[in-house]
């Protein structure tokens, strides 16, 4: 595939575009036209998940999005040391500035809770961080939530999911049934550009994609990363994780290593980055020497998020009443500064 895919598409951004300039000229050109809409549709079939036969398809404009929270390390517990998790700032802001408000999930709560917060919600952030996949209250939390979506998603009730760094590892550790198909790389502290896979032109997170936002990713060392666990192409397929998620663009580690980068699953409105959008905007930590703060990178970063408001504008769940949606919203905490501890977060929220 062409590095700059995105620079060879023309004007007509669907099939239903091509469909419509067939129009009602000679029968061959006519034939033609609609040959050439056929094989675009065969191409785009290689996602099998779209959203317009969702029972739902009317935009919400007062999306809601759940943060997943998480054990905090040592360092940052000492800021608030009898909270139980912690939310970095940094995401909650990224979901803010494309008009999204934000619901903090609890760790170490009964199933109900999470049924309850999950039918309320119009889409599930699960964050990077430092817990662990299996033992922590942020994985079984993540497992019970992802649960609720596939299970939601197959009923026609619409609901996305999206995984940063740590939040990607455990969407394929969930997709893989509970098993951990990841490989040590040394990706810390390291800013990378994408290269984009064959799939990335037909996938709904950058086949509409604004030109210049891919050409800072593919050209520029524009994606933050801070991981020492990467998921290989040869893994993916060697775990049938293939079958669940379309790879979309790959990145290096300092030794060379190519890992996957980008997902996006092929039935489910679920997408996974294992390097760190947010951190582009809102990140100044004094030891994050690394992150890309100039203005093409942070337009980028800017772009995933909102795309995946985007989505979540699509779901209609809601809370009972504006009551208790006020009861759940993370106006009602405040941030604690958080970079005097922590090389990573400028500030924080805790919970209980």
């Amino acid at each position: 595939m062409p590095t700059v895919w995105w620079a060879e598409r023309n004007q007509c951004e669907s099939i239903l575009d091509i469909v419509g300039m067939c129009g009602t000229g000679p029968l061959v050109a006519i034939a033609l036209c609609l040959l050439i809409a056929g094989v675009l549709a065969n191409q785009q079939r290689t996602f099998r998940f779209h959203p317009n036969s969702i029972r739902y398809n009317v935009n919400n404009n007062r999306p809601i999005i759940g943060i997943l929270s998480q054990e905090p390390s040592k360092s940052i517990a000492s800021v608030s040391p009898e909270s139980v998790s912690y939310i970095a700032a940094s995401y909650v802001k990224w979901l803010e500035g494309q008009g999204a408000r934000v619901v903090p999930i609890k760790v170490n709560q009964p199933d109900s809770y999470y049924k309850t917060v999950f039918d309320s919600i119009n889409g599930l952030l699960i964050p990077g961080g430092g817990a662990s996949l299996v033992s922590s209250g942020y994985g079984k939390a993540g497992s019970i939530l992802y649960d609720l979506a596939i299970e939601a998603n197959n009923n026609g009730d619409f609901f996305p999911v999206w995984g940063t760094c740590l939040g990607f590892e455990l969407l394929l550790y969930l997709s893989a049934g509970r098993k951990n198909f990841l490989t040590p790389c040394n990706s810390y502290n390291r800013a990378s550009s994408l290269k984009f896979l064959s799939d990335a032109s037909v996938s709904r997170l950058y086949q509409r994609a604004p030109n210049d936002v891919l050409k800072t990713l593919s050209k520029e060392k524009s994606t933050s990363n801070f991981h020492h666990w990467c998921m290989t192409k040869e893994n993916l397929t060697a775990s049938s994780l293939d079958n669940f998620y379309r790879p979309l663009a790959t990145s290096t580690d300092d030794d060379g290593l190519e890992f996957v980068a980008t997902i996006e699953a092929i039935d489910y409105p679920f997408w996974g980055v294992q390097f760190h959008p947010e951190k582009n905007v809102y990140e100044w930590g004094a030891n994050l020497t690394s992150v890309p703060h100039w203005p093409s990178a942070i337009k980028a970063g800017q772009y995933f998020a909102e795309f995946f408001v985007n989505q979540a504008r699509k779901s209609q769940h809601r809370f009972a009443s504006r009551q208790e949606e006020a009861t759940y919203l993370i106006y009602n905490y405040a941030p604690l500064y958080t970079a005097n501890v922590s090389s990573s977060f400028l500030q924080s929220y805790f919970f209980d």
